[in-house]
């Protein structure tokens, strides 16, 4: 988990050592990806299986060629960024959109797991 993907230097040399250690699956995720030196590294990486996908959000341009790659997986924001903005218009708190508890406890008791939760 990286804050942006410039050349992806560093993301592709700690996957590669992951897999070197036995790893399995590396999931790489990022708020923006820039691809700055193009997408041609993360197509090796994917294509050697050092890398399983990469996670971007939308906050930012995605040029046609990189919706297109297997390897990305794009995380829409689109909902999120509008509840800021309506708080931040109706001068509300948007704490509750930043603790994510109140919406994973739910999802995950859905699915059968028991959650106890420590103060």
């Amino acid at each position: 988990v990286d804050d942006m993907i410039s050349s992806g230097e560093s993301m592709i040399d700690v996957a590669k050592r992951l897999k070197d250690m036995g790893a399995r699956n590396i999931y790489v995720c990022c708020a923006f990806g820039l691809f700055c030196n193009g997408l041609e590294a993360f197509d090796e990486a994917y294509k050697n299986g050092w890398i399983s996908r990469v996670f971007t959000t939308n906050l930012i341009y995605r040029s046609p060629e990189l919706l297109e790659r297997e390897w990305f997986c794009e995380v829409d924001l689109s909902k999120y960024i509008s509840l800021i903005i309506d708080a931040l218009n109706h001068d509300m708190s948007i704490s509750s959109l930043l603790n994510h508890a109140q919406r994973i406890k739910p999802f995950l008791e859905e699915h059968g797991y028991d959650i106890k939760v420590t103060e």
